[in-house]
């Protein structure tokens, strides 16, 4: 196996990272310009392209909508240059998501140090919801056996955290958009049985997502960023 135990448990932690670091790792082992492709690349290949759309799929990454998934027929030459410009093309834009997250990330960092950083207000009466929500929350995950241990123990510290942090005025709401990349690995999972779980979570994220509307002055109609393909798979 080209991937170890050890990588595949990390990749919930940055699945566009992770998707990166597959296609790294299989190209660094590929001559660049093959004159004929070793069925032992073919396997390589073969085990990178699987991992990739696995992660798609489990982290609704959404890679095989965005390219044509390539189609193979068992010949190793055909194949393999295939499979090659489909990821070629898949790290091509995920360097160009992660470039636009660690910008992101940056600028935060240096808003808050310039002070020119948003202030994230909520209506006592969304805060109170929230509350709720997340209560609902701990509840419904503690009591559940359909988590493992490890995965309800990561779900469990995410929502008390948040809940600990949770105020009328923010200036950061990371940690709720992390918990709606939660909501898709528990979809993942689950699948139907994530359902009281997920809706939850997207309620949450509604409210949310108004009160960052309002603060950074986004038009009224404006959609929900992630939350459309979540309730897509439903």
């Amino acid at each position: 196996m080209l991937f170890e135990e050890e990588f595949l448990e990390s990749i919930e932690n940055d699945p566009v990272d992770s998707v990166l670091k597959v296609i790294d790792k299989v190209f660094s082992r590929l001559d660049e310009n093959p004159v004929e492709w070793t069925e032992g690349e073919y396997e390589e290949l073969l085990e990178s392209l699987s991992l990739v759309l696995s992660i798609s799929d489990n982290f609704d990454l959404s890679i095989s909508d965005n390219f044509t998934k390539p189609k193979l027929d068992g010949d190793i030459q055909s194949d393999s240059k295939n499979i090659n410009d489909f990821l070629v093309l898949v790290q091509r834009r995920y360097k160009q998501k992660s470039a636009n997250i660690r910008i992101s990330m940056m600028k935060l960092k240096f808003d808050n140090v310039l002070g020119k950083k948003f202030v994230y207000e909520f209506s006592q009466g969304d805060l109170n919801r929230i509350q709720e929500l997340v209560d609902e929350l701990r509840e419904n995950i503690g009591a559940s056996d359909l988590f493992e241990k490890d995965h309800k123990s990561r779900l469990l510290g995410r929502l008390e955290r948040l809940q600990s942090e949770l105020h009328k005025r923010m200036s950061d709401i990371d940690r709720f958009w992390g918990l709606v990349g939660d909501a898709g690995v528990v979809l993942g999972k689950l699948g139907k049985d994530s359902k009281p779980f997920v809706d939850r979570i997207k309620e949450i994220a509604d409210i949310v997502w108004r009160t960052q509307s309002r603060a950074e002055e986004l038009p009224s109609d404006t959609p929900t960023p992630l939350l459309n393909d979540i309730e897509a798979e439903k």
